[in-house]
């Protein structure tokens, strides 16, 4: 696998004398893609129906001359204002009634029949007009789903799409009422018609009516994807992207992924950190400008399973941001050691963001490898130096992962739903098991909640997965390593109910949660032989077999040498020694690494991270503060 740079561009904010020199400093920097075009959709037609394609003709040519390849998107993140004027309704409602006005970015509604049909046709045309074009090596379908949180909608062509959907899922309203069990509260419908979207509701909405909306609304995200994937399909063989964002949850990654050739995600481990991560006060000071340790690798390990394979980071944190809370300046080395540790889990291409940082509009304080008098800032050395690297370095390629973590979107929708307690995340639940693993550096894979094989995998760990599906549960009955499943797994039904009889339901084990508790943060439940569960317990019953109780004498680890059940939340020293405990018992090797270092196996390197502010040793070698090293297997 060719490992390459690039860089995010837009032509259209620059002069068009300047472009040639902005293409030759590009490449003098080692940089092989340029992203154009997703947000140039009023450049594209300022006027409905008039095309206006001579600066892109050009801007193609220019770069694609230099020696670059281009990743060109298409606008329909940015919809142009006369588009208000033919769909005044196109606009998101929030959960308050509130129309979302344009004046930003993203202004639109998955939903909206007349807007998703604009995109067709702009992804049409453009797909007609530089489908063969031999510069556009690649395409970019809109921009950051659900970026502002745009995914939900309540608006009128929402309410009338999610009655539509929610026909055609049940049929009649009388298999409706009885799936989301209506006769609780007088809620039954006579009809699809006088179903409402579950806003501004005197008290919580039935949680299988919020359920129901969070896959309908899911789904419009897959189908607006899908319209402009197929037209875009009928006139290029250039590889279909899209960029995902960081710990986003509200639409289904693995469905939008089928559509797709590679997908990508836009990194910003800085702004994540103070954004998106719980965490300490330490943590936060100690990883302030170098990012969470495994925030990166998660979604790496995610992406490149949701890629099936392949994966870009398309914009890759080069300096400070704008959006976070606070948005310090990345330590010396940061912008390196991200895109080193993005290879070693497979990426094909990391593109920073971006090429000149804009001296107007919205984003002008955020970082790029210019400054905005086109001197260089300080990612820009470590680009080139980056690519010199990747000159020397041969193509390693991935290596196979001792570990597997199952993770699954409608889960995180039902826990949003329905969390029991303040606290609980399927995210942070689902990252710390990750983190776990990780620290005992192992290489992870990420599967879907329908993986059928799970026969490459010692360790696998299914926390907090709504329902198990038949293909999952088939793969286990026949997994010959040990899964540790839970918590809070195959508790419920589709509808988001209780089963009887009750969950889980695993093969040829016998045990039952017949109680959960959720814990505040400032209770514990203690382990025998040390360690706690934090947020969240479950009490089982059943004849498995007992790995792990807790002080009292409950069962904690539950089950059989291949399937167990893990009852409770480890704080992160009881899923070290967890995990450490399945690692033993699966002769796997394992590592206890020392704050802030971790390690990444390819096909023929290891590849060494330090995340720490300070230097750390690595067997014989010293790995500076925001350092990498690599040496052979």
């Amino acid at each position: 696998m060719h490992r390459t740079l690039g860089i995010c561009y837009y032509p259209e904010h620059w002069p068009q004398d300047q472009w040639t020199e902005d293409a030759a400093h590009m490449v003098a920097a080692g940089l092989s893609w340029v992203r154009i075009g997703e947000f140039a959709w009023a450049r594209m037609e300022a006027v409905p129906g008039t095309l206006t394609w001579d600066w892109l003709d050009r801007a193609i040519d220019v770069l694609g001359t230099a020696g670059l390849k281009v990743v060109l998107g298409t606008p329909t993140a940015t919809p142009p204002r006369w588009m208000l004027d033919k769909y005044p309704d196109m606009l998101a409602v929030d959960a308050q009634a509130r129309a979302r006005k344009f004046g930003s970015r993203r202004h639109y509604d998955f939903s909206h029949p007349g807007y998703r049909n604009e995109c067709r046709r702009i992804a049409r045309l453009m797909g007609e007009r530089y489908g063969a074009n031999p510069y556009v090596a690649a395409w970019q379908i809109d921009n950051e789903y659900d970026c502002h949180d745009t995914t939900l909608s309540y608006s009128d062509a929402a309410r009338r799409g999610f009655q539509d959907w929610l026909a055609h899922r049940y049929q009649s309203p009388a298999a409706l009422n009885r799936a989301w069990g209506n006769v609780f509260w007088s809620m039954d419908y006579d009809s699809f018609a006088q179903i409402d979207l579950p806003n501004l509701t005197v008290t919580e909405p039935n949680p299988a009516h919020v359920l129901a909306f969070r896959r309908y609304s899911s789904d419009q995200v897959v189908a607006f994807n899908k319209v402009q994937a197929d037209e875009l399909r009928r006139h290029t063989s250039a590889p279909l992207i899209h960029n995902y964002m960081g710990r986003i949850t509200t639409f289904d990654h693995w469905k939008v992924g089928d559509d797709l050739d590679i997908a990508s995600w836009d990194s910003y481990p800085i702004g994540f950190l103070s954004d998106r991560l719980e965490g300490t006060a330490k943590e936060k000071a100690t990883f302030l400008r170098q990012g969470h340790p495994d925030m990166q690798a998660f979604h790496h390990d995610l992406y490149r399973a949701v890629g099936k394979g392949r994966l870009w980071v398309m914009e890759q944190q080069p300096g400070p941001v704008n959006w976070a809370p606070y948005n310090p300046a990345p330590l010396p080395g940061m912008a390196r050691l991200w895109a080193w540790e993005a290879f070693a889990h497979g990426a094909e291409t990391v593109c920073y963001f971006r090429w000149r940082q804009a001296p107007f509009a919205q984003e002008q304080n955020h970082a790029g490898l210019l400054r905005p008098d086109s001197r260089p800032a300080p990612a820009l050395a470590e680009c080139r130096q980056v690519a010199d690297e990747i000159a020397k370095l041969p193509d390693v390629g991935t290596a196979t992962a001792q570990a597997a973590l199952v993770f699954d979107y409608a889960s995180a929708w039902a826990w949003d739903t329905q969390p029991q307690g303040a606290d609980f995340d399927a995210f942070r639940l689902a990252f710390a098991a990750y983190r776990a693993l990780r620290r005992a550096g192992l290489n992870i894979d990420i599967l879907p909640p329908d993986c059928a094989d799970l026969s490459g995998y010692k360790l696998v760990l299914a926390p907090g997965l709504m329902k198990i599906s038949d293909p999952l549960r088939a793969a286990l009955a026949r997994f010959d390593g040990i899964a540790l499943i839970g918590p809070r797994s195959d508790t419920k039904t589709d509808e988001l109910s209780i089963p009887t009889p009750l969950g889980p339901d695993l093969p040829d084990t016998d045990l039952s949660v017949v109680l959960t508790e959720s814990i505040p943060p400032d209770a514990k439940i203690k382990l025998q032989g040390g360690g706690i569960f934090r947020h969240w317990f479950e009490h089982l019953e059943g004849t498995a077999p007992v790995h792990l109780s807790t002080k009292s004498g409950q069962p904690a680890i539950m089950g059989g040498d291949h399937l167990r059940y893990l009852a409770g939340w480890p704080d992160d020293a009881t899923f070290d020694a967890i995990i450490g405990g399945l690692c033993d018992a699966l002769d796997l090797p394992s590592f206890q690494l020392a704050e802030g270092l971790r390690i990444r196996d390819t096909a023929t390197h290891r590849f060494v991270f330090n995340y720490a502010p300070r230097a750390q040793a690595w067997g014989g070698t010293i790995v500076p503060a925001a350092g990498v090293h690599w040496e052979a297997l």
